[in-house]
C-alpha cells in the first residue's frame, strides 16, 4: 500500500483568517511534508489558490494535485481599538484625533473540506500545510478528522494554538426513528381523492 493510500482527511472545518502578507511569508519559509517540493500561490480576483507541487516527477502535469482555497477580503485595521477610545473619558471631544488605520487584505480559509481542501493527490500533505497555516493564524479555528496508517486522528487548532481533541462516535438521528418518522401521505386528512 502506498503512502498516499494510507493517509486521508475525512472531515475538516476551518474559520481561519490571516493577513495575506503573513500567509505569503509563511509559505516562503515553510518546510513542506514529504511528497511536496513547493506550494504555488495563484490569485484570481478575490480567490486565492495554494497548489501543491509534487516531488514525484512521474505525476502528469495534467493530474490535479491537492490545493487550498481561500477568499481574499479587505479589512480596516486600527492602531488602537476604536471602541476603547470612544468609551474613554475625554475632556474635549472637539479635539478628538482620528484613529490611524489602514486597509489590509486577509486570506480567509472558511468552510468544510471540499471548500477549503480540494483534489485527492497529496491531500494529506496539503492538510499538514494547512495545519501550519492554522498555527500561524491569530484568528479562527481548524478542526479535522484524518487517518494515518489505519488510525484516526483528531486535530484542533484555535487562534494559532494546537488544542487537545478527540473523536467521539455518537448515535445519529437516523438510528432513533428506524424509518418511522415523517408524514404518512396516504392517511392525511387534508388530501382528498
Amino acid at each position: 500500500m502506498s503512502t498516499e493510500e494510507s493517509r486521508h482527511v475525512y472531515r475538516l472545518h476551518s474559520t481561519l483568517e490571516l493577513p495575506l502578507e503573513d500567509l505569503r511569508d509563511h509559505i516562503e519559509e515553510a518546510e513542506y511534508p514529504d511528497g511536496i517540493t513547493d506550494v504555488e500561490i495563484t490569485r484570481r480576483n478575490n480567490t486565492l489558490i495554494l497548489k501543491a507541487v509534487a516531488e514525484d516527477q512521474s505525476v502528469s502535469k495534467y493530474t490535479p494535485t491537492a490545493q487550498l482555497k481561500a477568499s481574499v477580503t479587505e479589512n480596516r485595521v486600527y492602531e488602537e481599538d476604536p471602541d476603547e477610545r470612544r468609551n474613554a473619558f475625554s475632556w474635549d471631544e472637539e479635539d478628538e484625533e482620528e484613529i490611524e488605520s489602514e486597509l489590509v487584505e486577509f486570506a480567509a480559509f472558511k468552510g468544510d473540506r471540499e471548500t477549503v481542501l480540494q483534489n485527492s493527490l497529496l491531500q494529506y500533505q496539503m492538510f499538514l500545510v494547512l495545519c501550519g497555516i492554522a498555527e500561524a493564524a491569530e484568528k479562527g479555528t481548524l478542526t479535522a478528522i484524518s487517518e494515518r496508517d489505519g488510525d484516526l486522528e483528531a486535530t484542533r487548532i484555535v487562534e494559532g494554538e494546537p488544542r487537545p481533541a478527540n473523536i467521539e462516535v455518537v448515535e445519529g438521528p437516523r438510528d432513533h426513528n428506524n424509518g418511522q418518522g415523517g408524514v404518512n401521505w396516504r392517511d392525511n386528512k387534508f388530501i382528498s381523492d
